[in-house]
């Protein structure tokens, strides 16, 4: 439907305006110098912690000059991804992420001056300058840190260390996707050369012969360097537990929940909840192997089709749809997202040298920027709710919070995302007159939950395992992790896929190892918007009303305060078993479509 060779042959409409960033590169180049030479005025408020009118003004000026650090950054970001490997956006990405650095320096002396402030004069100084107040929980977040901040100097040293983290990160990611060479296949006559990237593709191949033959070159050739991979998870996993006791946290996990400001039994009800369900999982693949007729499924049969729905979906078809099916969500919130269409927040086409994949970027300053590879299917659709949930929550914090409070944890951001991917489906299960359409959308919903609550919550539980063995002393090894991945599976799968020893070495692709406990953040956001989503299909008025109110939340609040706003306690059990019975509703749905029996609708 769509084939664009570069970005000139894409029409106007279909790219992102970002004129409101910056007209062109004079504009780009006058704020850089500005904002370059202000923060070095930044250092002018050292000792400002013994005077609270001096703190406000810090404030003030540190965040005005942080958001447009953001602006310089995100719009160069962007610039760079319409374009990768071009020689400007590279230098102008690079220089205006400089900025960070230099805006860390100039502020360093500020949180070791307040920290060093006992409790009383922590707490005059709001009395004393009550304009302060604004900024209250913007430093109640740092003054918790009290017994976990080290020296200014100190500080410094670990940071330059933990930048360096990132690079196990990326020599992982170097040899999945660049090094490695995973062979060639035959696919309709043409051969191909297998890569991480067209291996998703080609795994969802209707020919069992390639998917076996795609999987085993893939995971063969990444089970030959194992050994390694496991080497560059175990330095990471090293790296993060000995920063956290630096920083006198007993391990990385106990620093992650302060972070959060959650206890650990909110995870452990999840886990205990999940794994308490995995029948549900149990009983899709079941029906899987039925609708493939398979005697043995395996993991490569996960990623094939069970719908023939070979209809394209045109860009404003798309768009269509989406207002549709998130019309239960109110006026004021259909109004936002016109505004991401008509105002063309959206980078919609994919061609040689684009980058690839789908995120929401934003300031805090200016509406965020979607950015996508639209192909004409209901995933691309997927893809544009999920995404367009994402800035219309932005567009609600920005209109409801100062300038220090217009951000949202990860845990938080996912639910607005992942509840519009619920409607979604929910309004094309009910309202498709076709057949493999319905069966698309219910997989689409399948496949989310599989991965962001059963998957998540799975991966997370073997995370957490290895950070304690390495607290303990261990080493992660090949052998250790491939035992972890092996037990996982047949806690979560039983006898439903076929056991290949290839299937133990997944835990190699999974670059969230890399980003320090993220995976539990997936499995709440997914069981919270689902609650959410079903309560609204229902028409309850309450839990409509109580989202606007969490989506106008701002980072002044912390997530369970958020979620306790939709009147949601992460501790109780229920919050997960409806999620894990709305699969299961999906599964029977899935049934009763396919094999052309009475649906009961799911909302």
């Amino acid at each position: 439907m769509y084939n664009y060779k570069n970005r000139k042959e894409v029409p106007e409409r279909y790219k992102w305006d970002l004129t409101d960033f910056f007209k062109n590169d004079n504009e780009f180049n006058k704020l850089f110098e500005l904002t370059k030479k202000d923060i070095k005025t930044l250092k002018k408020f050292k000792g400002c912690t013994k005077d609270p009118k001096e703190i406000y003004l810090f404030l003030k000026k540190y965040n005005e000059l942080n958001a447009n650090v953001l602006i310089l950054y995100v719009y160069s970001y962007l610039k760079n991804d319409e374009e990768l490997g071009n020689s400007v956006n590279i230098e102008r990405k690079a220089k205006s992420n400089n900025l960070f650095s230099e805006i860390g320096t100039n502020t360093s002396f500020f949180e070791e001056e307040l920290l060093n402030l006992d409790s009383k004069e922590y707490k005059n100084l709001f009395k004393e300058y009550k304009e302060l107040k604004e900024y209250k929980p913007f430093l109640d977040k740092i003054y918790r840190n009290k017994d976990h901040i080290l020296t200014e100097q100190e500080e410094n040293i670990i940071t330059e260390l933990t930048s360096k983290m990132n690079n196990f990160s990326n020599i992982s990611s170097d040899l999945i996707n660049k090094e490695h060479n995973y062979g060639k296949i035959i696919i309709d006559g043409k051969e191909e050369t297998i890569t991480i990237n067209n291996y998703h593709r080609i795994i969802k191949n209707k020919d069992r012969k390639i998917r076996k033959e795609a999987y085993e070159k893939l995971f063969g050739k990444l089970e030959e360097y194992s050994g390694v991979s496991a080497g560059l998870l175990n330095s990471y996993v090293q790296g993060n537990n000995a920063v956290a006791k630096l920083h006198k946290f007993s391990n990385a996990w106990e620093c992650k929940l302060f972070g959060l400001n959650l206890e650990n039994k909110v995870f452990k009800m999840l886990v205990e909840t999940v794994e308490k369900n995995t029948g549900s999982l149990k009983e899709y693949l079941k029906l899987r192997k039925k609708i493939l007729n398979l005697d043995k499924l395996e993991l490569y049969d996960l990623g094939v089709d069970l719908f023939n729905n070979t209809k394209e979906y045109t860009i404003e078809e798309a768009q269509k749809l989406i207002k549709e099916s998130l019309k239960p969500l109110g006026n004021e919130y259909i109004e936002k997202l016109n505004t991401i269409f008509e105002k063309r927040y959206i980078d919609y086409m994919g061609y040689k040298g684009k980058c690839s994949g789908g995120y929401s970027f934003s300031t805090s300053l200016k509406a965020s920027r979607i950015l996508m590879s639209y192909n004409g299917d209901l995933n691309s659709i997927s893809t544009i709710a999920h995404e367009s949930g994402h800035n219309i929550h932005h567009q609600f914090i920005m209109e409801n919070n100062p300038l220090q409070y217009r951000n949202a944890s990860n845990l938080v951001a996912e639910v607005a995302s992942l509840t519009n991917e619920c409607l979604l489906s929910s309004y094309i299960i009910k309202n498709s007159k076709n057949k493999d359409e319905k069966i698309e959308a219910i997989e689409n919903m399948i496949r989310v939950i599989s991965s962001n609550l059963f998957g998540a919550a799975r991966e997370g539980k073997i995370e957490e395992e290895m950070y304690t063995k390495v607290n303990e002393g261990g080493t992660l090894t090949k052998e250790y992790l491939n035992n972890l991945v092996e037990k996982s599976y047949e806690k979560y799968h039983g006898k439903e896929i076929n056991s290949n020893p290839l299937n133990s070495i997944s835990w190699i692709t999974r670059s969230h190892y890399y980003m320090n406990f993220y995976l539990y953040s997936y499995a709440i956001s997914i069981s919270i918007a689902i609650n959410v989503a079903k309560e609204i299909l229902k028409g309850n008025e309450n839990m409509l009303n109580n989202y606007i109110k969490f989506l106008s939340t701002g980072s002044d609040k912390w997530p369970e305060e958020a979620f306790k706003i939709l009147g949601i306690d992460l501790t109780d059990s229920l919050v997960y078993k409806e999620a894990i019975d709305y699969f299961k509703d999906l599964t029977e749905n899935l049934k009763n479509i396919y094999y052309d029996k009475e649906v009961n609708e799911s909302e």
